[in-house]
């Protein structure tokens, strides 16, 4: 046997062993208290490698095991006399250097993904390294997220025009939401974000002095023709929803990065369906009259329909996600209001 070739195996078996060991602790967690690998070299030769302690992992993971079989070969070599290949020692030292190198980092990006969100405290030392080792399909992890953004609507294809009542500016007609989201994960690269929240509709409309009047024939645009200085004009609603969005995640972490945090990398990718129902909804018209400031409001339904639904897409890249929201039926009940689909976008903090 060769010493160049025995210097490949024990280091690349010893590797080896680390994830045996690690793949025998979770699948008997509970059977000993210390696992044992025994790995055949040759024909007479073998390594027995033995882990009393899953927490001994973690010292494992940073010990210079390169110095430790240099010095193993070499104590090997001059007992039995046998001359070792430098040029070939050096090449593999490379290949087992980078190899370990690759398994530090999965290890490391599983253990990131174990500490968020997952409260392990009352389990013992054994079963907090099984879930950790564990295959992550169907783990998920809770976050917050807040959409901020504009609103608009569509008529037919294309934006209300200026000669409309209910046409409305981009800016000013904001979009909020605040949404408590669940991320699980599917297979490698994919996830599924599934939540409820709450969102605020506003649209501020570009004629500042636009009525929203609810009569029995329908709701009516009409402007007001008081002699005042108007300010703004604006028509709200306020829904509860619910969304279910598959992700095509390509970044190295598992759950969603926040847009302060800057780590994150990697390219993201969702679409799918959201529900939502109204729970309340007002006009607003703002003036000035004689130098004091007056606010009109007035709680109606306005014939806005009681559910929206439609479909989500979210795309991230790096530490930033944006959002498109597009409603999918009618902002008005049939028959009572303008056909105007609402659409909203921005982005997810």
């Amino acid at each position: 046997m060769k010493t160049s070739n025995m210097h490949l195996k024990f280091t690349f078996l010893f590797v080896l062993s680390l994830l045996v060991c690690s793949a025998f602790s979770q699948e008997n967690p509970q059977e000993n208290s210390a696992d044992t690998v025994i790995i055949p070299l040759a024909e007479k030769s073998k390594i027995i490698f033995t882990v009393g302690d899953p927490d001994d992992l973690e010292v494992l993971q940073h010990y210079n095991f390169q110095e430790l079989f240099d010095d193993v070969i070499r104590k090997l070599s001059d007992r039995h006399q046998v001359e070792i290949d430098t040029t070939r020692d050096v090449a593999t030292r490379e290949e087992k250097e980078e190899n370990w190198n690759t398994f530090s980092e999965e290890r490391n990006d599983d253990e990131d993904d174990h500490d968020d969100g997952d409260d392990n405290e009352d389990l013992d030392d054994e079963h907090k390294w099984e879930r950790s080792r564990r295959g992550k399909i169907g783990k998920t992890w809770q976050s917050y997220n807040i959409d901020l953004g504009t609103n608009n609507y569509l008529s037919g294809d294309q934006f209300p025009d200026g000669g409309a009542p209910y046409a409305v500016r981009p800016w000013g007609s904001w979009y909020l939401a605040g949404n408590s989201v669940q991320r699980t994960r599917l297979a490698r690269n994919l996830f599924v974000e599934w939540g409820l929240g709450v969102s605020w509709y506003s649209f501020k409309f570009q004629e500042d002095n636009i009525l929203v009047q609810k009569d029995e024939f329908g709701v009516q645009f009409v402007p007001d023709t008081r002699d005042v200085d108007f300010i703004k004009s604006k028509l709200s609603a306020t829904f509860i929803n619910a969304s279910l969005v598959p992700v095509l995640d390509f970044g190295e972490h598992s759950r969603r990065h926040r847009i302060w945090e800057g780590d994150a990398d990697g390219f993201r990718f969702g679409i799918g369906p959201y529900v939502g129902y109204r729970i309340s909804s007002k006009s607003k018209l703002v003036y000035e009259t004689g130098g004091d400031r007056e606010k009109e409001k007035e709680r109606s339904d306005f014939y806005l329909n009681n559910f929206r639904y439609g479909m989500r897409v979210q795309i991230g890249v790096r530490s930033t996600d944006l959002f498109i929201n597009y409603d999918m039926n009618d902002l008005f009940a049939k028959g009572k209001g303008p056909q105007l689909n609402a659409i909203s976008f921005g982005l997810i903090f």
